[in-house]
Protein backbone atom coordinates (compact mmCIF):
# COMPACT_ATOMS: atom_id res chain seq x y z
CA UNK A 1 0.00 0.00 0.00
CA UNK A 2 2.93 2.59 0.64
CA UNK A 3 4.24 1.76 -2.60
CA UNK A 4 1.01 2.54 -3.88
CA UNK A 5 1.09 5.70 -2.26
CA UNK A 6 4.33 6.92 -3.54
CA UNK A 7 4.10 5.83 -7.15
CA UNK A 8 0.82 7.56 -7.29
CA UNK A 9 1.96 11.05 -5.30
CA UNK A 10 5.40 10.96 -7.97
CA UNK A 11 3.09 10.82 -11.00
CA UNK A 12 0.72 13.61 -9.73
CA UNK A 13 3.73 15.12 -9.06
CA UNK A 14 5.42 15.05 -12.91
CA UNK A 15 1.92 15.14 -14.41
CA UNK A 16 1.20 18.44 -12.18
CA UNK A 17 3.95 20.48 -13.80
CA UNK A 18 2.20 19.99 -17.55
CA UNK A 19 -0.96 21.62 -17.00
CA UNK A 20 -0.55 24.75 -14.36
CA UNK A 21 -0.90 28.24 -14.97
CA UNK A 22 2.61 30.51 -14.32
CA UNK A 23 3.59 31.57 -10.69
CA UNK A 24 1.75 34.72 -9.15
CA UNK A 25 4.60 37.09 -8.74
CA UNK A 26 4.33 41.21 -8.35
CA UNK A 27 1.80 43.15 -9.52
CA UNK A 28 2.00 46.15 -10.93
CA UNK A 29 1.74 47.37 -14.62
CA UNK A 30 4.96 48.46 -16.78
CA UNK A 31 5.25 49.13 -20.90
CA UNK A 32 7.09 46.24 -20.64
CA UNK A 33 4.80 43.60 -19.03
CA UNK A 34 2.09 44.84 -21.95
CA UNK A 35 4.36 44.20 -24.16
CA UNK A 36 5.04 40.71 -22.92
CA UNK A 37 2.01 39.86 -21.97
CA UNK A 38 0.87 40.47 -25.83
CA UNK A 39 3.44 38.51 -26.95
CA UNK A 40 2.31 35.12 -24.77
CA UNK A 41 -0.92 35.48 -26.06
CA UNK A 42 -0.03 35.26 -29.38
CA UNK A 43 1.63 32.30 -28.94
CA UNK A 44 -1.68 30.97 -27.88
CA UNK A 45 -3.08 31.43 -31.19
CA UNK A 46 -4.69 27.95 -32.31
CA UNK A 47 -5.81 27.31 -28.45
CA UNK A 48 -8.95 25.76 -27.86
CA UNK A 49 -12.12 28.03 -26.27
CA UNK A 50 -12.97 26.66 -22.60
CA UNK A 51 -14.96 28.47 -20.57
CA UNK A 52 -13.55 29.68 -17.21
CA UNK A 53 -10.05 28.78 -19.02
CA UNK A 54 -7.11 30.20 -17.93
CA UNK A 55 -4.60 27.78 -19.12
CA UNK A 56 -3.11 26.38 -22.44
CA UNK A 57 -5.35 23.60 -22.41
CA UNK A 58 -8.05 26.03 -22.66
CA UNK A 59 -8.96 29.62 -22.44
CA UNK A 60 -12.10 31.79 -22.55
CA UNK A 61 -11.65 35.53 -23.15
CA UNK A 62 -10.28 37.36 -19.82
CA UNK A 63 -8.61 33.76 -18.92
CA UNK A 64 -6.48 34.39 -21.85
CA UNK A 65 -5.50 37.82 -20.22
CA UNK A 66 -5.21 36.51 -16.85
CA UNK A 67 -2.92 33.73 -18.01
CA UNK A 68 -1.08 36.46 -20.62
CA UNK A 69 -0.02 38.61 -17.75
CA UNK A 70 0.79 36.15 -15.24
CA UNK A 71 3.79 35.18 -17.19
CA UNK A 72 4.39 38.74 -17.75
CA UNK A 73 4.85 39.26 -14.00
CA UNK A 74 1.45 40.53 -12.98
CA UNK A 75 -1.17 39.00 -11.48
CA UNK A 76 -4.64 40.29 -12.90
CA UNK A 77 -8.23 39.23 -12.50
CA UNK A 78 -10.49 36.33 -14.19
CA UNK A 79 -13.50 37.80 -15.51
CA UNK A 80 -14.21 41.04 -17.76
CA UNK A 81 -15.80 43.16 -15.33
CA UNK A 82 -13.01 42.37 -12.84
CA UNK A 83 -10.68 43.38 -15.73
CA UNK A 84 -12.42 46.73 -16.43
CA UNK A 85 -12.72 47.76 -12.75
CA UNK A 86 -8.87 47.16 -12.83
CA UNK A 87 -7.76 49.01 -15.66
CA UNK A 88 -8.71 52.92 -17.12
CA UNK A 89 -9.75 53.68 -20.15
CA UNK A 90 -6.95 55.25 -22.38
CA UNK A 91 -8.65 55.24 -25.75
CA UNK A 92 -7.92 53.62 -29.24
CA UNK A 93 -5.62 56.09 -30.50
CA UNK A 94 -3.72 55.96 -27.76
CA UNK A 95 -3.45 51.97 -27.69
CA UNK A 96 -0.46 50.49 -26.82
CA UNK A 97 1.09 46.82 -27.14
CA UNK A 98 -1.10 44.93 -24.23
CA UNK A 99 -3.73 47.24 -23.38
CA UNK A 100 -7.01 45.46 -23.43
CA UNK A 101 -9.79 45.53 -25.75
CA UNK A 102 -13.63 45.69 -24.75
CA UNK A 103 -16.74 44.58 -27.10
CA UNK A 104 -20.19 44.53 -26.46
CA UNK A 105 -21.91 41.41 -28.15
CA UNK A 106 -25.27 40.00 -27.18
CA UNK A 107 -26.35 43.53 -25.76
CA UNK A 108 -23.95 42.93 -23.03
CA UNK A 109 -21.47 45.85 -22.33
CA UNK A 110 -18.16 44.90 -21.30
CA UNK A 111 -18.88 41.11 -21.88
CA UNK A 112 -15.15 40.27 -24.35
CA UNK A 113 -12.23 41.32 -24.04
CA UNK A 114 -8.93 41.05 -26.57
CA UNK A 115 -5.26 41.92 -26.05
CA UNK A 116 -4.17 44.36 -28.20
CA UNK A 117 -0.93 43.58 -30.08
CA UNK A 118 -0.30 46.31 -32.75
CA UNK A 119 -1.86 47.89 -35.71
CA UNK A 120 -5.28 47.57 -35.47
CA UNK A 121 -4.71 44.05 -34.33
CA UNK A 122 -5.73 41.72 -30.57
CA UNK A 123 -5.94 38.22 -29.97
CA UNK A 124 -8.62 36.63 -27.86
CA UNK A 125 -10.28 33.87 -27.19
CA UNK A 126 -13.87 34.34 -29.13
CA UNK A 127 -17.01 31.85 -28.13
CA UNK A 128 -17.38 27.83 -27.53
CA UNK A 129 -16.10 25.71 -30.34
CA UNK A 130 -13.18 28.28 -31.33
CA UNK A 131 -9.74 28.59 -30.96
CA UNK A 132 -7.60 31.88 -29.82
CA UNK A 133 -6.97 33.93 -32.55
CA UNK A 134 -6.17 36.68 -34.02
CA UNK A 135 -8.32 39.47 -35.64
CA UNK A 136 -8.44 42.95 -36.84
CA UNK A 137 -10.04 46.10 -35.34
CA UNK A 138 -10.83 47.12 -38.58
CA UNK A 139 -12.96 44.08 -39.50
CA UNK A 140 -17.17 45.30 -39.45
CA UNK A 141 -17.65 42.97 -36.86
CA UNK A 142 -15.15 44.30 -34.71
CA UNK A 143 -15.48 47.72 -35.02
CA UNK A 144 -19.03 47.85 -34.57
CA UNK A 145 -18.78 46.20 -31.28
CA UNK A 146 -15.74 47.83 -30.38
CA UNK A 147 -16.13 49.70 -26.45
CA UNK A 148 -13.12 50.56 -24.57
CA UNK A 149 -9.35 50.43 -24.87
CA UNK A 150 -8.39 50.04 -21.10
CA UNK A 151 -4.76 49.97 -19.71
CA UNK A 152 -4.07 48.23 -15.46
CA UNK A 153 -3.64 51.26 -13.44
Amino acid sequence: MRNVLLILGIAGFLFAGCATTPTKRVTGYSASAGDKAADTALTMIGRPYKYKGDMPAGFDCSGLVRYSYLTAGMDVPHGTSALRNSTRSVGLRNARKGDLLFFIQEGKKYSHVGIYVGNDQFVHAPSTGGFVRKDSLASPYWKKHYLDTRRFL
